[in-house]
């Protein structure tokens, strides 16, 4: 198959995750992308299946290492994946039927002996990677009471008039989280590489926070409440171990 190569933001774009994920991905050896003539960093179709391969396993829950330990360096193991995509997505009935659909598809496919082109792979990954992450709606409904019970009225009216992009902000956190999973697997907090994730992770609170240490003293209240409540804990993206990882790092921030 003649298929043309992406680019990392390409890729990244085409995938659903962020540039900076990609280079967490490669860090850890789960993803080895090409080089070009010029020495660029390129992806091609064996390389956005393992991209669908990692992303699918770890939406499923499993940590990078465990996925590094499953997938062992090999390159065939997009069937096995697609395999237990099926069972999971087998088991969420109508609402991922379409999703089901799709990876039928890819697998009959793979089974006539054709090559999934970069256009399934990357469809493969948007519709059919599940997850247990509480989507916006969800996340809204946890944290409203919690801001309701944590911030007065006033308070809550004049967060809300903050203004800041949304999407963006969220892209961001879900890098950083996604980095600092792969640093707490390095197990060294005051690294150069877990400083500067502190530094930067204090500086997205601070969009937030503006700095107010009150209002940043009530956020932590609402995330650690959340977190040690068992109905709405494994909703979350973030946990205690990765609060205290960053914060151990923060000690080594310059203020």
């Amino acid at each position: 198959m003649a298929d043309r190569h992406l680019s990392p933001a390409e890729a990244a774009r085409r995938v659903g995750v962020s540039v900076k994920a990609l280079r967490v991905y490669e860090t850890h050896g789960l993803v080895k992308p090409l080089r070009s003539a010029a020495d660029w960093r390129i992806y091609g179709p064996d390389e956005i299946a393992r991209l669908h391969q990692v992303i699918a396993l770890k939406r499923l829950g499993l940590s990078l290492a465990q996925i590094g330990r499953l997938l062992g360096g090999r390159g065939d193991a997009l069937d096995q994946v697609l395999d237990l995509q099926e069972r999971v997505l087998a088991r969420e009935g109508q609402r991922v039927a379409k999703a089901l659909e799709i990876v039928r598809s890819a697998r009959r496919k793979l089974a006539s002996g054709s090559t999934l082109s970069i256009d399934d792979l990357t469809k493969l990954t948007k519709e059919t990677t599940m997850t247990n992450k509480a989507t916006p709606d969800e996340m809204k409904a946890i944290f409203d009471p919690l801001s309701e019970k944590h911030f007065t009225a006033e308070e809550n009216a004049r967060l809300r008039q903050r203004s800041f992009d949304q999407a963006e902000a969220s892209r961001n956190w879900e890098s950083l989280i996604d980095e600092a999973k792969a640093l707490m697997a390095k197990g060294d907090p005051y690294s150069p590489a877990a400083r500067d994730l502190a530094r930067r992770w204090q500086d997205q609170v601070k969009l937030f926070t503006q700095g107010d240490a009150e209002v940043n003293r009530k956020v932590m209240g609402m995330w650690q409440e959340a977190m040690a409540n068992p109905a709405t804990a494994p909703k979350l993206p973030l946990n205690p171990e990765i609060f205290a990882f960053v914060q151990k790092a923060g000690e080594k921030v310059e203020k």
